[in-house]
């Protein structure tokens, strides 16, 4: 669990020189860091994306996925969460719920995300999760500086999800082989571009129910290897 504890630090300690330097950053010069973190996000989900060779595995992840997270309502229980730790935080800031949010899905959507953990887990290898932790302590600092503190509470589902892939690392191993974590890692690229898009926009993609689509790619990769595996 040790580099999923440091993850946390960074991500607590970005978080801190955020909302530092927004109290000197002018509301024009906020508008147009929000604007370029947009792209920013957009253009790294599209990278991630363009990992998995078969978009069909994609699309059906995707649709099952979205239609599975819709029935389980999982953005309003994400969003009904935020509203929670907003109260007992006593923040009047109205970006701490989309501050929460956005953070939440960016730490815990991508390969280093589950690989950190797995190796964590399978073999006391905390590289990857020591280089997680400095790109997301830079990355909340930035989010900080745009959305205040909600970031900070980013780190209970990161803390949950790596750390659960890390006490069970040797009952995955079999499953998350490199052709899994390649379309896992293309499935919620796609995702990460969608908060883009949403950010730039300002619009209303529901990303939190498409999070099953993670675990429907999972599944579909594996089926495609075992009876179609021309396709990949």
């Amino acid at each position: 669990m040790l580099g999923t504890i440091v993850n946390v630090l960074a991500i607590i300690a970005g978080t801190v020189l955020g909302l530092i330097f927004k109290k000197g950053i002018p509301e024009g010069s906020k508008e147009i860091t929000f604007s370029a973190i947009g792209l920013s996000v957009i253009l790294i989900g599209l990278k991630m994306g363009m990992k998995g060779s078969n978009e069909l595995i994609l699309i059906i992840s995707l649709v099952v996925g979205g239609l599975i997270g819709e029935a389980l309502g999982i953005d309003n229980h994400l969003n009904g969460l935020g509203e929670k730790l907003y109260k007992i935080a006593g923040n009047k800031d109205s970006t701490f719920i989309q501050g929460f949010v956005t953070a939440s899905l960016i730490y815990s959507i991508g390969a280093m995300a589950t690989l950190g953990p797995l190796e964590a887990g399978l073999n006391g290898n905390y590289q990857i999760l020591f280089v997680k932790s400095t790109l997301d302590g830079i990355t909340s600092i930035i989010l900080a500086s745009t959305f205040g503190i909600g970031v900070v509470f980013s780190i209970l589902p990161v803390f949950i999800y790596q750390g659960l892939i890390t006490l069970f690392a040797g009952m995955l191993e079999g499953i998350l082989t490199e052709t899994v974590i390649t379309y896992l890692s293309a499935t919620g690229g796609l995702l990460i571009t969608a908060i883009g898009i949403n950010m730039l926009l300002k619009r209303e993609i529901k990303v939190a129910n498409l999070l099953p689509a993670i675990v429907v790619s999972v599944v579909v990769t594996l089926l495609a290897v075992a009876y179609f595996p021309t396709m990949i």
